[in-house]
């Protein structure tokens, strides 16, 4: 549909009409003009030119086109077609007015794609009946196209509040990576997948060494810094969309690693090491001048019936035990 709007009309009468008169005639045009002059709510408009024809319409913004088939240099059912083709008038309605009664030349005017056909001049009672029922039916479906396009709006503002919505259901509020309760349903979602297709499933759970000693020395605020930094590097490690980074509670947090091997997972785990230790967060444990680092627990599974993803995160939580017994600041394998 085409995207006049009602508030372009001067009143939002259901028998308003903005009639646009197409004919090379004065006469013609100055007979309808009397015609329909005695009647309320009807907004007449004359054009001579069939040339500038579409233009004036663009212009006025007609509810009705009253269109004659003959005129010099244009032939009126070519400009039937002219409106059709044109996004701004494809959808006004069109009275062919015509010299005679032709079942020939009516049938290729609605052909072209007129809505109507009077043989002119046409009873005054006659024409005007047929300019309200087309204004009418005309400013019904901009109605219904207006309905339509709020309607759409309105959807899709609901979709976008509910994917918000559910942004923050599933969210940490300090780091913005998936809270605990989306990593279990994560999780489980596709230790399932995994036990259907047998595909190896791996998961790392990560922990943030000292980090009561960071917090009591330099104080809950730098230490939420620090979680985000951290976060941070998690999610860049996620390299791929199914890979799910996620705090799992304090300083803790988890990496669900899809469809990876061991080796795949241990490179991931490294690297993220790697990384956090890069950041050179000032630390002062395990002594003076130290860095904030990670220590990171791995496992890796191929689900079997019966089994249960919680034993997934028993093993990833016994290698980050291994980890940190050994030292911290490196990776561990259950």
């Amino acid at each position: 549909m085409n995207d006049l709007q009602l508030d372009d009309f001067k009143t939002t009468d259901e028998n308003a009409a903005m009639v646009l008169l197409v004919d090379d005639q004065a006469m013609i045009g100055e007979a309808v003009r009397r015609g329909l002059s005695t009647e309320d709510n009807i907004d007449f408009h004359f054009c001579a030119d069939p040339h500038q024809a579409i233009a004036q319409a663009i212009r006025i913004k007609p509810t009705v086109i009253l269109q004659d088939l003959v005129m010099p240099g244009l032939d009126g059912l070519s400009l039937v077609r002219e409106y059709r083709n044109h996004p701004a008038t494809k959808d006004i309605p069109i009275i062919v007015l015509s010299t005679k009664e032709d079942p020939l030349i009516k049938s290729a005017a609605f052909a072209a794609g007129a809505n109507d056909y009077l043989v002119k001049l046409p009873d005054n009672i006659e024409l005007v009946a047929r300019i309200r029922y087309h204004s009418r039916s005309y400013m019904t479906l901009l109605q219904r196209d207006a309905a339509y396009r709020a309607l759409r709006v309105s959807q899709q503002q609901l979709l976008d509040t509910n994917l918000v919505l559910q942004r923050l259901m599933n969210s940490d509020g300090l780091t913005g990576l998936s809270n605990r309760r989306h990593f279990d349903e994560y999780l489980e979602l596709e230790w399932r997948r995994s036990l259907r297709d047998q595909s190896q499933l791996s998961l790392l759970m990560i922990d943030v060494d000292y980090f009561k000693d960071f917090n009591d020395s330099f104080g809950h605020l730098e230490g939420d810094e620090a979680l985000r930094k951290v976060a941070t590097a998690i999610r860049e490690a996620s390299a791929r969309p199914s890979d799910l980074p996620a705090r799992y509670g304090g300083e803790e947090f988890a990496l669900v690693l899809p469809n990876t091997t061991p080796g795949g997972a241990r490179l991931v785990a490294e690297k993220l090491r790697q990384t956090v230790a890069a950041l050179k967060i000032p630390h002062i444990s395990p002594a003076e001048g130290s860095s904030l680092t990670i220590s990171i627990g791995l496992s890796t599974m191929v689900p079997q019936p019966g089994s249960d993803c919680r034993q997934l995160i028993s093993a990833a939580d016994k290698g980050l035990y291994l980890a940190k017994n050994n030292g911290r600041n490196q990776v561990g394998i259950e």
